[in-house]
């Protein structure tokens, strides 16, 4: 998710104060420090019921994971970005370790989806931290057999769904693959995303698994393209295979998706799915996805919407674009 180009470039924005980079730097450094304070929430079995039948068991077990995920990722970016003050991965590594030493499964209707999208936060925070020396071998062994055994696992098993599951399903697993340095899944993954994009797109750019999904469809639809597009980074990052820009049919493609989405965020009123849907924020979402792309597809308006918010952080429920104004990607080369 972070090659070591993007972070040089950032480190070297905050290091000459530049922003919004400068901002965007001591609010990861204000999450990283507030995690120093937190217990950690690990289960041996990740029961997370469905949300309709069981919702304060959901939300309950579900909002432990997220804490823990976000906390280490956000433990991790800061160790990297403040220059290598080892107390950040220290602490990070509290967050790792006690799922690996203790989480051995998940069950119940929701735990392998929430098990991977929240997890997803675990694996980045494990990449990161991998060349870490202060990470004892015996430590980091279970944390990857605990990538192998449970989170890679609960994500394989969803990734040929027809929905948004299966979007996390391919990000968790693509982002597995290349922690576990393991080309022929991330050559599936992409195989995958490929398969089937513009069964999920449609000629005009709505997602009809999404929009379907009543007042919350615009909401749905940012769920599946936050992963879809994380995924696709992930994939040019390892393979140099542009998703972004060199995959389309007809009319089809990411970016489009992406403008549907953007247009009906401010135009609710103009939504043919739902009288009145739910929608986003700059600050919240599709803020931090349109801050993300806004720079992947040189797209003023995303900046523009985003602008108002910055620095934008996503801290809960789900991880693909946790710190899109700091982290910023884009293709080519970092200017």
């Amino acid at each position: 998710m972070h090659p070591k180009y993007q972070i040089d470039f950032v480190k070297l924005k905050v290091f000459n104060k530049q922003q919004p980079y400068y901002d965007a730097y001591h609010q990861l450094i204000s999450h990283a420090d507030a995690a120093f304070n937190h217990t950690t929430h690990a289960l041996a079995d990740f029961a997370v019921p469905g949300y309709y039948v069981h919702a304060e068991m959901h939300q309950k077990n579900s909002a432990g994971l997220q804490s823990d995920a976000f906390d280490a990722y956000a433990c991790a970016l800061a160790y990297h970005i403040s220059g290598d003050q080892s107390k950040y991965a220290d602490q990070s590594l509290r967050f790792l370790k006690s799922w690996a030493d203790l989480n051995t499964k998940y069950s119940d209707a929701d735990g392998s989806l929430v098990m991977a999208y929240s997890g997803t936060a675990m694996v980045m925070a494990g990449e990161l931290l991998l060349n870490y020396n202060g990470w004892a071998h015996v430590d980091k062994q279970k944390y990857l057999i605990w990538v192998q055994n449970v989170y890679l696992k609960a994500s394989n098993e969803i990734r040929l769904r027809k929905n948004n599951w299966a979007d996390w399903g391919r990000l968790g697993s693509i982002l597995s693959a290349h922690l576990l340095d393991n080309p022929q899944e991330t050559a599936e993954n992409i195989r995958l995303i490929k398969s089937d994009l513009f069964h999920k797109i449609a000629n005009d750019g709505h997602m009809p698994k999404e929009t379907a999904r009543g007042a919350n469809g615009i909401w749905y639809t940012y769920f599946s393209l936050a992963p879809i597009t994380a995924a696709c980074w992930i994939a040019y990052q390892s393979t140099g295979e542009n998703l972004f820009t060199n995959y389309t049919q007809g009319n089809s493609s990411i970016k489009q998706a992406l403008d549907y989405l953007y247009y009906y965020n401010l135009h609710p009123n103009e939504w043919q799915w739902f009288v009145n849907p739910n929608r986003g924020t700059p600050g919240s979402w599709p803020g931090n996805l349109l801050e993300a792309m806004s720079s992947i597809y040189g797209d003023n308006r995303y900046a523009d919407y985003a602008k108002p918010a910055r620095p934008i952080s996503y801290s809960k429920h789900h991880f693909a674009w946790a710190f899109p104004t700091l982290m910023k990607v884009q293709l080519g080369d970092m200017h």
